[in-house]
C-alpha cells in the first residue's frame, strides 16, 4: 500500500529502514505508550530487521502497519496502522501512530491519520477505534481533529485503561462532505 497526501508517503517499511525504526523505538518518550505493560525498548539493529518482517507478516488489507515518510527529504517520522485490537471480540480495528519526537507538534500524525481513516474506509471497514493511555493527551488531541467520537475510558482489550474513540464510516462519509473533500 502507497499513499500520497500533501506532505506525506504511507508506503511499507524497508529493510533500509530499519536504523531508524531502532531510533524510533529504542526512545523511552516513544514506547511508554504503546500497548500494555512496562515499556521494552528496541536495542538492536536485528530486532528492528525482524520488526520490519513482522510489519510485512501483518499486511492484510486494508490492515497493515506502515512507514510514514515525509515526502520533502525522505525522512521517516514514524508509523502508522490498522490492525485488529488484542482480546477483540468482533473484529474490532484500532488506528494508531508513533512518530520521532523531532516529528511532534508539526500535524503529521493527523495527516497520517486522515489518509489511513480514508483507506481504511475504502476498503469496507465499517467503524475504526483508536484507543490511548489514559494521560496521552497529544493522541488524543489527534483523535478529536480527525473527527473521532470520544467514548470516554474503557477498559477493554488492553490490561489498563485506555481512552476510546470510535469513527463510523458513515460519520467519516459526513465529516469529508461538510469539508468538500471526496
Amino acid at each position: 500500500m502507497h499513499l500520497v497526501t500533501e506532505r506525506l508517503l504511507i508506503r511499507p517499511w524497508r529493510h533500509a529502514d530499519a536504523p531508524r525504526l531502532l531510533d524510533l523505538l529504542g526512545r523511552l518518550e516513544v514506547v511508554k505508550w504503546l500497548g500494555d505493560g512496562e515499556p521494552v525498548l528496541m536495542k538492536t539493529l536485528d530486532e528492528a530487521h525482524t520488526r520490519v518482517n513482522r510489519y510485512a507478516e501483518r499486511d492484510d488489507p486494508p490492515l497493515g502497519m506502515w512507514a510514514v515518510e515525509r515526502r520533502s527529504d525522505g525522512v521517516v517520522l514514524g508509523t502508522v496502522l490498522l490492525l485488529t485490537l488484542p482480546n477483540d471480540d468482533h473484529g474490532e480495528v484500532e488506528i494508531g501512530w508513533h512518530l520521532h519526537p523531532n516529528a511532534w507538534g508539526h500535524g503529521y500524525a493527523s495527516e497520517a491519520a486522515r489518509a489511513v481513516l480514508a483507506h481504511g474506509f475504502a476498503g469496507g471497514l465499517p467503524e475504526i477505534i483508536a484507543v490511548a493511555h489514559t494521560d496521552n493527551d497529544a493522541s488524543v488531541a489527534v483523535m478529536r481533529r480527525i473527527g473521532m467520537e470520544d467514548r470516554g475510558v474503557v477498559e477493554k482489550w488492553y490490561a489498563e485503561p485506555s481512552r476510546c474513540f470510535i469513527l463510523t464510516a458513515e460519520a467519516w462519509r459526513a465529516l469529508q462532505g461538510a469539508s468538500g473533500e471526496d
